[in-house]
């Protein structure tokens, strides 16, 4: 990790160097800006201000530079070390039986616009990587290079953000939280287990503290992968412990399932217990 005003005092070619990987194979945009900058913002956007005024033939042999986006891929030893990490991170695997359409639909796409195809990974579960490759396909060829120019942007915000720290840095991490309430007693609902999954899998737990809330947000630091996910209430062993409760109890787990479509956006879901009902929303 560089401060931002190490990267300013570099010469030109420690800066381009120290920016390797970055963007794909691609040292000419690092070395098309002029230190120094005020911000990390600043910098990212520099850099995408060379990119998108590239000449065209030259940002369409940037585009075809980056890696296709399959598991085999991942034997070329060109892949540079961020898009292994990234399409690791991915678990492309998680499609199942769909991986077949991912594949056929990759294909396709290269074939219709010459290029594969580039998303940011960080920001979305496998199934919508599915669904915007496929939307994708319906785009004309100067509407997907824009989308996967946009996509790059994504892409090298978060890779910048991971190699040079503050001041300044771009928007690049969500927020999930949760808090639960018993309305009928007027209080936090203390020691309740949170379990929450995305696309079906348990991806963090957490118990209730006096105030209702888990210790630490359930998700931070990191983009939202834009999908489905889901939050498991345990509630029984809470209602349990409570006087004149039925056996068995009304409730005992307590699922709210949610989708994430902002990766960066901020998201409370609470969760209100009445005698024989609940309430939840999206909260602020």
């Amino acid at each position: 990790m560089l401060t931002l005003d190490q990267l300013n005092a570099m010469s030109q070619d420690d800066f381009v160097l120290a920016l390797d990987g970055v963007f794909e194979h691609a040292p000419w945009i690092a070395a098309g800006v002029q230190p120094p900058f005020a911000t990390v913002a600043a910098l990212h956007e520099a850099l995408m201000t060379v990119v998108l005024a590239a000449p065209a033939d030259m940002c369409l042999g940037f585009l075809r530079g980056h890696p296709t986006l399959a598991p085999n891929a991942l034997a070329d030893p060109a892949v540079t070390a961020a898009s292994r990490s990234e399409q690791i991170g991915l678990g492309m695997a998680a499609l199942g039986h769909q991986l077949a359409q991912f594949d056929t639909a990759s294909a396709a796409y290269e074939a219709r616009f010459g290029i594969p195809f580039i998303v940011c990974v960080r920001r979305l579960t496998p199934p919508f990587v599915l669904r915007n490759l496929e939307q994708r396909l319906a785009n004309t060829d100067q509407q997907e290079r824009a989308a996967a120019l946009a996509e790059i942007g994504h892409i090298t915000r978060l890779r910048l953000v991971d190699r040079v720290s503050r001041p300044g840095m771009p928007p690049t991490t969500g927020h999930l939280s949760s808090h639960v309430l018993d309305t009928v007693r007027g209080r936090a609902a203390e020691g309740i287990r949170i379990k929450l999954f995305r696309e079906n899998v348990l991806i963090k737990e957490g118990i209730t503290n006096r105030d209702g809330r888990t210790d630490t947000p359930l998700l931070s630091r990191e983009p939202l992968r834009i999908g489905r996910y889901e939050l498991r209430f345990h509630v029984g062993d809470y209602f349990a412990d409570l006087p004149d409760q039925n056996d068995p109890l009304w409730y005992d787990v307590i699922p709210v399932r949610f989708g994430i479509a902002e990766p960066e956006g901020h998201y409370h879901i609470p969760l209100l217990l009445g005698a024989w009902t609940y309430t939840t929303y999206r909260g602020s």
